[in-house]
C-alpha cells in the first residue's frame, strides 16, 4: 500500500511537469492570471494565481449567481419589479458605472440583471441587492455564504458591486471558480454575459443604449463573457471565456496597465489556450461507453458506465501517448446487479497513469436456467466460446 502511494504521487508529478514544460516560455503581461480547460478542469497557465487583489467590477458576477439561485428555487421571478431607492440612485449620480435609474422606478429583475451584466451599473447592483435582502450588507452575506458553498477560499465581499473596499478581496483562482460555477449551473443567464448591448428605457428621458464593456466580445474569435473590472489600485482586471466547437477554456487576469492591454494580452492567454492543448472526450456520466463480456446471462454483455464526465487535456500532437483502458475479471459472471461495480478504467499518459476510476453496470443482466448453463458450459468445454 505504500509503494502505491509512493507510484501514484509520482506519476501527478510527472503529468504536472509535462503540462509545466509547455507554458514555461509564456508569459503575459498581469500581475496575476490563471487559464482553465472548462471540460477537463485542467488549470493550462498560472502566475502568482493566490495573489490578493480587489475583484472590482468582477464582483458582479457573484452578484449576478446569488439572483440565479433565487430565480431557479422560485423565490424570485425575472418580471418581479423592485422599487428604487435613493440610496441606490444616488450611485447613477457620482460618477461611477450606472444603469441610469430613478429614485421611485419599478424595474423588472431581468432588466437589474442586464443593467448589472451588460452595462456594468453600480446602481442597479444596489437596487437587486435592497430588494433581495432589504440591504446591501445583508446580500453580501448572501454572497459570501455563496463563495464559501463553491470554494472560494480567499475571497471576502462586502459590496455588490465591487466599489473600492479594502475589505472586498479575491483572488483569480477564486474568480475561475466562481466563474466555472456559473457558466455550469446557469448557461441559460449565462448568454447575457454575451449580449453586446442593453438598452434601458429610462423614466423621464430618453432611452440610453449602452455597449457591453468586455472588448473580447467584439473580437469575433469565440468569447462569449464574462466581465471586466478596473479600480485605480488595481488597475484593469478580466474574466473571460471562449467557446470554440464543443471546447471551453475560462481564463481570469488581473493588474492590466491599460485597457488595451487586458484586451490583448486576455486574447493572447485564450488564443495561446486553444493552439497549443487539445481536449479529448474520454466518456460522458452516467452514459454507455463499453461493453463487458458476460458469462451465463440471459445477455452476452453488460454495458458499463462511469459516474463522472472525463476529458483530459494534453499538449497538441501528443494525443497518441493518451490511452484508456478497461480492466476486469471476466466473463462477468451472472447475475449482474444494476449499478454493480464491474471493471476499471484506467488512463494513462506515455504509460503513466493519470485516473483510474470505478465502472459499474447500466444494466441488470439475469442468470440463465440451470438446462441453459449446461449447454453453455460443456459449449466453453469444447470449443471455448462463452
Amino acid at each position: 500500500m505504500k509503494i502505491f502511494k509512493k507510484i501514484t504521487i509520482y506519476i501527478l508529478l510527472f503529468y504536472l511537469f509535462t503540462i509545466t514544460k509547455v507554458f514555461a516560455a509564456f508569459d503575459i503581461k498581469a500581475r496575476t492570471a490563471i487559464l482553465q480547460d472548462y471540460l477537463s478542469g485542467e488549470i493550462l497557465f498560472e502566475k502568482d494565481i493566490t495573489r490578493s487583489i480587489y475583484p472590482a467590477s468582477m464582483t458582479k458576477i457573484m452578484t449576478s449567481i446569488v439572483v440565479f439561485d433565487l430565480l431557479k428555487a422560485g423565490d424570485l421571478s425575472l418580471d418581479d419589479k423592485i422599487m428604487i431607492s435613493e440610496n441606490a440612485w444616488r450611485l447613477s449620480q457620482s460618477g461611477y458605472s450606472s444603469m441610469f435609474i430613478m429614485v421611485g422606478d419599478e424595474v423588472t429583475v431581468e432588466n437589474l440583471l442586464k443593467g448589472i451584466i451588460v452595462a456594468s451599473g453600480n446602481d442597479a447592483c444596489v437596487a437587486l441587492a435592497e430588494g433581495v435582502a432589504g440591504t446591501e450588507e445583508e446580500f453580501a452575506m448572501l454572497m459570501n455564504t455563496k463563495a464559501a458553498e463553491i470554494g472560494m477560499e480567499n475571497t471576502n465581499f462586502t459590496n455588490s458591486s465591487g466599489i473600492n473596499d479594502p475589505d472586498n478581496y479575491s483572488t483569480v483562482e477564486d474568480i475561475l471558480k466562481m466563474s466555472n460555477y456559473l457558466i455550469k449551473n446557469y448557461p441559460n443567464y449565462y448568454n447575457y454575459f454575451k449580449e453586446k448591448e442593453f438598452t434601458w428605457d429610462r423614466t423621464g428621458g430618453e432611452p440610453i443604449t449602452q455597449g457591453n464593456r468586455n472588448p473580447l466580445l467584439y473580437k469575433n474569435f469565440g468569447a462569449d463573457g464574462i466581465k471586466t473590472g478596473y479600480l485605480a489600485v488595481e488597475k484593469y482586471s478580466l474574466a473571460s471565456s471562449i467557446k470554440r466547437g464543443k471546447r471551453r477554456l475560462i481564463a481570469v487576469g488581473s493588474g492590466f496597465e491599460t485597457k488595451n492591454s487586458r484586451s490583448k494580452q486576455s486574447s493572447k492567454l485564450l488564443t495561446w489556450g486553444l493552439t497549443n492543448f487539445d481536449t479529448i472526450k474520454i466518456a460522458e456520466k452516467n452514459k454507455n461507453f463499453v461493453e463487458l463480456d458476460v458469462w451465463l446471462g440471459k445477455k452476452k454483455t453488460v454495458k458499463g458506465y462511469i459516474k463522472k464526465d472525463l476529458y483530459k487535456t494534453i499538449p497538441k500532437a501528443r494525443k497518441k501517448y493518451l490511452k484508456a483502458v478497461v480492466i476486469y475479471q471476466g466473463p462477468i459472471l451472472a447475475p449482474v446487479q444494476k449499478d454493480q461495480k464491474v471493471a476499471k478504467l484506467k488512463l494513462s499518459y506515455k504509460d503513466e497513469i493519470l485516473d483510474e476510476l470505478d465502472i459499474f453496470a447500466i444494466e441488470e443482466v439475469k442468470k440463465v436456467n440451470i438446462f441453459s448453463g449446461l449447454i453453455k458450459s460443456i459449449n466453453y468445454l469444447i470449443w471455448g466460446d462463452v
